[in-house]
């Protein structure tokens, strides 16, 4: 017998067909699915935090419509992300689906996005090929080979020639391993060895006295958000920060949200990223300032900007399709629209779903007295080279 948390595709369907009868048209309910608990709820609690200050600053009306949030704890398990996404759409008529805070879990919403015609914007997972797996998921957040193949291209530039690769074992992590890698070996660079760490409860003592033991003169890492804080513990026990070994690294491991706790042993390290709370614009003081009145004692990081980019995004659809939420509308309204964010100029490739922004090299360093992720060069309006290399 099926599980009773499971809903068929049949009775999905037929759900699906009920549900109008009972809505308001008047209100949009988004499904704001996040990990709030465990391993990765530093995503959820920004990613939150973020959806809600744009829905504060900008009213929750839009084109003549009502925005309800609903947020929903997937506790970072694939399946039930994917049980929420049909219990939100069937249940509470939503008509936008946000957030999914890993790679699986933005997977196992998309033949569901699909089947519905819900849009599925996604706000954190990073690897490159999600967007192809529906023609209903759009993308706010990056991808890894948007922020990994900046850095080869750094390296190549720095006169860094011998290079380590560690990377947590799932889709970003092979990702960011593989443009980083390609883009730099084929600039001349040498990558002696790649190391993968396991994305759940990882032990990194073991992968970094390999690191030590390779004596590279550099370490490029990639981590989820979340486990930058332990590695930058004990990269600084190993000795490797004072080794002469350089850490780079994409903007994950540097997190705003954790980058205050880990010390000086992060002074130097250079990451290429999309975000940093310390981006020297308007937009971003307002949004960083307004962010933490709202959420006393937290830092806005990449993952509350892309959640409240995921907001701004329906708001200029709905306000495009002149309140219409049919999903086919919303995506086609979606394609092509551009704004200035709290991160810089961004926009929606319309051949891609993804999004197209800036990639910002940044170095770690004291702001009056606290870390930052301080940027000091620019890639202009980066689209996504997974997608680009295929066209």
């Amino acid at each position: 017998m099926m599980p009773s948390r499971w809903i068929s595709s049949a009775a999905f369907v037929a759900a699906l067909i009920a549900a109008p009868a009972f809505a308001d048209d008047n209100v949009v309910t988004v499904g704001l699915i996040l990990p709030m608990t465990g391993q990765q709820a530093s995503t959820g609690k920004q990613e939150q935090a973020g959806a809600n200050l744009y829905i504060q600053t900008h009213g929750d009306k839009v084109a003549g419509k009502t925005i309800s949030l609903v947020v929903k704890d997937d506790t970072g398990a694939p399946d039930v992300t994917k049980r929420l996404a049909q219990d939100l759409i069937a249940n509470d008529n939503a008509k936008a689906l946000m957030g999914f805070g890993l790679t699986p879990l933005a997977l196992a919403v998309a033949p569901v996005a699909t089947e519905a015609k819900v849009p599925e914007i996604v706000t954190a997972a990073a690897t490159a090929m999600i967007t192809e797996k529906s023609p209903y998921i759009v993308r706010t957040s990056f991808t890894l080979p948007q922020a990994a193949a900046p850095m080869a291209e750094w390296c190549l530039k720095n006169n860094i020639h011998k290079v380590v690769t560690l990377v947590a074992d799932y889709g970003p992590g092979n990702d960011a391993e593989k443009w980083f890698s390609d883009v730099f070996e084929k600039g001349g660079g040498q990558v002696i060895e790649k190391i993968r760490t396991p994305l759940k409860s990882p032990d990194f003592a073991p992968f970094l006295q390999r690191v030590k033991d390779d004596a590279p003169e550099a370490l490029f890492v990639f981590l989820p958000s979340g486990q930058g804080a332990e590695f930058m513990k004990q990269f600084a026990e190993r000795g490797l920060d004072k080794s002469g070994v350089r850490l780079i690294a994409t903007g994950d491991v540097t997190d705003d949200d954790q980058l205050a706790g880990m010390g000086d042993a992060a002074l130097g390290v250079v990451t290429t990223h999309h975000y940093s709370a310390n981006h020297d614009s308007p937009e971003n003081k307002a949004f960083v300032e307004a962010f933490e009145k709202a959420n006393p004692g937290m830092r806005p990081n990449f993952m509350a900007v892309a959640a409240y980019d995921g907001m701004a995004l329906l708001y200029q659809a709905l306000e495009k399709t002149k309140g219409a939420t049919d999903g086919d509308a919303l995506i086609a309204a979606m394609k092509g629209l551009s704004w200035v964010s709290p991160r810089g100029p961004v926009a929606i490739d319309p051949d891609t779903r993804d999004i197209v922004q800036n990639i910002y090299v940044r170095k770690v360093d004291k702001v009056d007295g606290a870390l930052f992720n301080v940027e000091f060069d620019t890639i202009p309006n980066v689209k996504d080279p997974y997608k680009a290399s295929k066209n």
